[in-house]
């Protein structure tokens, strides 16, 4: 596991990640469609779980266009 693998990130930051606005990450957050959790109310992420999130929409999209 690398330094990455565990660090937590604020939605702040995964909008800054995922190169999109920090409503569109928000919004899928609150839809369950981002991992994520709460602490003391506010969005927190895993790096690592959301590469595994990235990785799995890229896979899903290759099945999809076969």
């Amino acid at each position: 596991m690398t330094d990455t693998d565990g660090e937590i990130l604020t939605l702040d930051e995964v909008a800054a990640y995922l190169k999109a606005g920090k409503r569109t990450v928000y919004r899928l957050t609150q839809k369950g469609e981002i991992p994520a959790f709460k602490l003391g109310g506010t969005w927190r992420f895993r790096r690592s779980e959301l590469d595994a999130w990235i990785a799995e929409s890229i896979h899903q999209k290759t099945v999809e266009a076969k």
